[in-house]
């Protein structure tokens, strides 16, 4: 992804009205981003219903969940690359393509495990449209216009995000849970021919021709054997054998990681970028963030439609998410002024405060809690991934040079992904074991409901206050925001943006 689309992107210093996209590029460029996060965002509340239909645990579906993440951090940056090389229009078809192919084999699934393999597919195939067709947009384009341009994929971007839960409930109730994926099946078939006819393809001449897939599957080995530990070490004990085994495997492929980056001439993430301590702390705060918002869809989509708590509809539970999602993306563009002003550190530490509390307010349910009760802590903790995320996106693209810009991106949106595996695999956890205990201490179904979240509330409660020190590294002051700021700004919740500031201190 470090190309010179990207460096493109980060450059406001053009005159003149600059070079508009055409429309076939900004149509298949936007929707495609709109349909990837919508979906991402549905599947959450599609969940229940679909362990019901086909009789799945939520040990096995929430892999629907953490496996797309697994395989989407594994991939963003590598399709990035691979569409520098072997043309960004041929990779983002192949996205497209393999898209419509994830979507029709969940859409067909008749178990549990057939979901999780179609989510699996549709992790690379996802990160690889996002990548792919952002650049397609930014090598279209130039200046000004391509700022705009920029902005309506960042708009499209936070709104699908935003819609997702909505459109899966009313999707979900008119047509059942397989509506939602044969839409979105169609939508992007029709994007590959419309592709293939009008967006011109493009390669970065001066990127060396190899690709780090190496560094590619060693992320992988990373993370896979990391998230079993983490969902099953409770009840295979930690210090038992598959636990140890699994911790043990992370550890090996994590030296391996660093070992191959350090020889390979094009490595997928360059190592003397995590020197710097803004770069890292700014990637922590995105990685609890994502994982925050993830993990928590996650449970209050289990907890909403069970019947022995508020016993909602999908429709209904899409619905009464969307003050969270609704919140998150009006707050972030007015977060940019608010950094400019008071400085991102101020702004990072009262969002971590915020957040923290949200949690800690969610963390006290119980069953007679009706939905009104939910609504002030889902406000604070919208709130307060509005005032960390926007701050960290722009940090992580403003704390290195321009040549790292495109890195610098890509390390932030792999840890969107990571976060949202690793937060939702642990918080997942936690809330089944603790609804089988209590059950099993004989407590009754809706106590035990309660206990499972209010336990998931409290671990996300402490890796949000863990984060407050990061804030201290939060020292960048940005400049007046602009139009892309506020893009950007608002497309932080599910991708960081490669812009930079033009004149900034290095």
């Amino acid at each position: 992804m470090r190309d010179d689309a990207e460096r493109n992107v980060s450059a406001r210093a053009d005159t003149g009205a600059g070079v508009r996209p055409g429309w076939g590029v900004m149509t298949v460029a936007c929707v495609s981003t709109l349909v990837v996060n919508a979906n991402t965002s549905a599947v959450s509340i599609l969940l229940p219903s679909i362990g019901v239909d086909l009789q799945a645990s939520t040990d096995v579906l929430q892999w629907a969940v953490t496996g797309y993440m697994l395989v989407g951090a594994a991939v963003i940056v590598t399709s990035g690359a691979m569409g520098d090389v072997f043309g960004r229009r041929r990779m983002f078809v192949a996205g497209l393509a393999l898209f419509v192919v994830s979507c029709v084999l969940i859409a067909l699934a008749q178990a549990g495990w057939a979901v999780v393999v179609g989510r699996l597919i549709q992790g690379a195939a996802g990160a690889t449209i996002l990548a792919c067709g952002l650049s397609l947009l930014s090598v279209a384009s130039s200046g000004p216009a391509q700022m705009r341009a920029v902005s309506l994929w960042g708009a499209g971007a936070a709104a699908g995000a935003a819609a997702g839960p909505v459109i899966g409930g009313v999707l979900n109730e008119a047509t059942g849970w397989q509506g939602l994926f044969w839409i979105d099946a169609a939508i992007a078939a029709a994007c590959i021919p419309l592709a293939l006819l009008t967006v011109a393809e493009s390669r970065d001449p001066n990127r060396p021709r190899t690709i780090d897939f190496a560094g590619t599957v060693l992320i992988a080995g990373v993370l896979v054997p990391f998230v079993f530990a983490m969902t099953e070490g409770s009840s295979w004990g930690w210090l038992s054998v598959p636990t140890l085994a699994c911790l043990i495997l992370t550890v090996v492929a994590a030296v391996g990681f660093v070992a191959v980056e350090r020889r390979v001439s094009s490595p997928l993430v360059d190592l003397r970028l995590l020197r710097n301590k803004q770069l890292v702390a700014s990637t922590w705060v995105i990685f609890v963030g994502a994982g925050a918002i993830a993990a928590l869809s996650f449970i209050l989509s289990l907890y909403f439609q069970d019947p022995d708590t508020l016993g909602f509809s999908s429709l209904l539970a899409g619905l009464a998410m969307l003050p969270l999602a609704a919140v998150v993306i009006i707050l972030a563009p007015l977060v940019a002024p608010l950094a400019h002003h008071f400085g991102a550190r101020s702004v990072v530490l009262a969002g971590f405060v915020i957040l923290t509390a949200g949690f800690f307010l969610l963390a006290a349910v119980d069953p007679s809690w009706e939905y009104g009760k939910f609504v002030l802590p889902l406000l604070c903790i919208a709130a307060g991934l509005s005032l960390t995320n926007g701050p960290a996106s722009s940090i992580a693209t403003s704390c290195v040079t321009r040549e790292q810009v495109g890195q610098a991106s890509g390390i932030s949106n792999m840890a969107r992904y990571v976060g949202g595996a690793v937060m939702t695999a642990v918080v997942a956890g936690i809330y089944s074991n603790v609804i089988t205990a209590r059950l099993m201490e004989g407590a009754p179904r809706a106590d035990a409901l309660a206990a499972g979240f209010s336990r998931g509330c409290i671990a996300l409660a402490i890796f949000s206050a863990s984060s407050i020190v990061f804030a201290v590294f939060a020292t960048h002051r940005p400049k007046r925001p602009h139009t892309i700021d506020y893009a950007a700004a608002a497309a932080s919740t599910s991708h960081t943006l490669p812009v930079a500031e033009v004149g900034s201190a290095r």
